[in-house]
């Protein structure tokens, strides 16, 4: 579908499923060769990383260990500026290698609480991984160290990201169509 209605908002395509799937791919092989003697955590953010860690994780090279998190801080279209800890990190990042899967990383606000919230359990080392990432709009001084691809201040939907909690089912990703 070249565009799509979520609540109010149309949206036109912004990245097809077939672009997206070379991205997970690329992403999937830095990964795979960073941790080929290693058996990393892959905690992946609820809701948004469901569908990129399930296809992430078909793509890596090893048996990988999965357990979900959840933290929020977006109400509708933006960011509350809060952040809140729905189900954190599981006992089991003790001493691991932890990969933070997300879909999106925007101001780092949310990621960086995050960060600090994992550092309690004394992983060996914490990596992020991120489908999008909006340099543009980062705000904080992490690294995010795998990144499917860049992208501009767009606000976005599909595989996986809402908007207002909808539009997450879509197999490419959508962008607000302003001339709508």
């Amino acid at each position: 579908m070249e565009k799509i209605q979520v609540k109010d908002r149309i949206f036109k395509v912004y990245m097809p499923e077939s672009e997206i799937q070379k991205c997970v791919k690329a992403v999937a092989d830095k990964i795979s060769h960073d941790y080929k003697h290693r058996k990393p955590i892959l905690c992946p953010v609820l809701t948004g990383s469901y569908l990129f860690v399930a296809d992430l994780t078909r793509y890596i090279e090893f048996d990988a260990e999965v357990s979900f998190v959840r933290y929020s801080s977006y109400d509708g279209m933006s960011s509350t500026g809060k952040v809140k800890k729905i189900l954190g990190f599981p006992e089991k990042c003790k001493g691991r290698d932890v990969i933070i899967v997300e879909d999106i990383v925007d101001s780092g606000l949310s990621m960086k609480f995050m960060i600090e919230e994992l550092k309690k359990l004394e992983p060996a080392s914490i990596a992020i991984c991120t489908f999008f990432y909006k340099p543009g709009n980062f705000k904080e001084d992490f690294k995010v160290d795998y990144v499917g691809k860049e992208i501009p201040n767009d606000f976005i939907v599909g595989y996986g990201l809402d908007y207002d909690g909808v539009g997450r089912t879509y197999r490419d990703v959508y962008v607000v169509d302003d001339n709508e």
